[in-house]
C-alpha cells in the first residue's frame, strides 16, 4: 500500500499535461521517448491508488430527466466499465423526492423573473438521503458559472471513489443548496443547455475512461489530445426560509427599482469572483 507522501506524488500527478515536448529548435527532434515514459509512469501511479481504494467507482446523479441519461451511460466504454466492475452509476428521479401530488420541482423565483428554479426541499431531502448511505468526495452541481471542465479536472475526479452530481434545469437552483450542499460547481462551457444532463454525461465519460482496464489500451486515455459578460445573480424560491437559511431581505421587499440594483450588483460581485476573466474579455 502506498505511503502518505506516494499518495501526494501520485496526485500531483494530475497536473501532468501527457503532450510530446515541442523542438526549441527547427532541427531539435522532439523527446518522444521521454513523453512515453512520463505516461507509462502516470498510469502505473493511478492503477496503484485505484487498486488501493479495493472497491469500484460510483457516481449517484440527480436528475429530473434520468430518461435522457440512459443511453449515453448505457454504451461503449461506459458500459464495458460497468460490466468489468469497474464503476458503478446509478439515477434518482428528483420528483421522487417531491412532496407535491404532482411530483413538482420546481416554483416561481423569488423579486420576479422569467423561468422557473428548482425547489429547495426536494433537492435537500435527495442529497441527504444519498449522504445517509455514503460518504461522498465531491458533491458536484453542473452550473454555466462553475469552474470550466477540463482534463486537468476530469484526471483529479478519476481518482475519487464516490461523486454525487446534481444536474441543473430551469432558470437553476435554489441558492441556498449551493451555499450549503454543495462541495464544486462545474461548467463544460460559456453556453446554455436545457439542463445539466448532457454536462454531467460529458464528466461521467471523460472520467470513467481513465479508470484503469476500461480501455484496453492504458495509455490511449491519456495520450487524447453570456450577453453582457456577467454571472447571474443567485435566485431563491419558496420558503423565504429552510433549516435557517433565509433569502435576502431585499427580494422579498416588492421594491423593483432596489431589486435590480440588488441583482446586478451581484452579478458584478460574482462575476468578478468567479470568472473574471469574462470581464477582461470586455477590454
Amino acid at each position: 500500500m502506498a505511503t502518505g507522501l506516494e499518495n501526494l506524488r501520485i496526485y500531483s500527478l494530475c497536473s501532468i499535461t501527457l503532450t510530446h515536448p515541442k523542438p526549441k529548435t527547427r532541427n531539435q527532434k522532439p523527446k518522444t521517448q521521454n513523453s512515453k515514459l512520463e505516461t507509462l509512469n502516470y498510469v502505473r501511479s493511478i492503477k496503484c491508488l485505484y487498486l488501493q481504494k479495493e472497491k469500484q467507482m460510483r457516481f449517484d446523479i440527480i436528475t429530473v430527466l434520468p430518461e435522457l441519461l440512459e443511453s449515453p451511460l448505457n454504451f461503449s466504454i461506459i458500459k464495458r466499465a460497468k460490466d468489468k466492475g469497474l464503476v458503478n452509476i446509478e439515477l434518482h428521479n428528483l420528483r421522487d423526492f417531491s412532496k407535491n401530488k404532482h411530483r413538482q420541482v420546481d416554483d416561481y423565483p423569488f423579486g420576479g423573473k422569467a423561468g422557473m428554479v428548482m425547489m429547495i426541499e426536494p433537492i435537500h431531502d435527495a442529497i441527504n438521503f444519498l449522504k445517509s448511505q455514503r460518504k461522498y468526495d465531491e458533491i458536484i452541481y453542473t452550473s454555466p458559472d462553475g469552474e470550466l471542465f477540463d482534463q486537468k479536472i476530469a484526471n483529479e475526479l478519476s481518482l475519487k471513489k464516490n461523486i454525487l452530481i446534481l444536474c441543473g434545469h430551469y432558470k437553476g437552483i435554489d441558492h441556498r443548496i449551493r451555499e450549503n450542499l454543495i462541495t464544486r460547481e462545474i461548467s463544460i462551457g460559456n453556453y446554455v443547455l436545457t439542463g445539466g444532463e448532457i454536462a454531467a454525461a460529458v464528466m461521467v465519460d471523460s472520467i470513467v475512461r481513465l479508470l484503469p482496464d476500461a480501455i484496453s489500451d492504458e495509455t490511449s486515455a491519456l495520450s487524447d489530445s453570456f450577453q453582457d459578460n456577467l454571472l447571474a445573480p443567485p435566485v431563491y424560491t419558496r420558503p423565504a426560509e429552510f433549516n435557517g437559511w433565509k433569502v435576502p431581505d431585499i427580494l422579498l421587499s416588492g421594491n423593483e427599482a432596489e431589486i435590480e440594483k440588488w441583482k446586478y450588483e451581484q452579478s458584478v460581485l460574482r462575476t468578478k469572483n468567479l470568472r473574471p476573466d469574462l470581464l477582461n474579455d470586455e477590454d
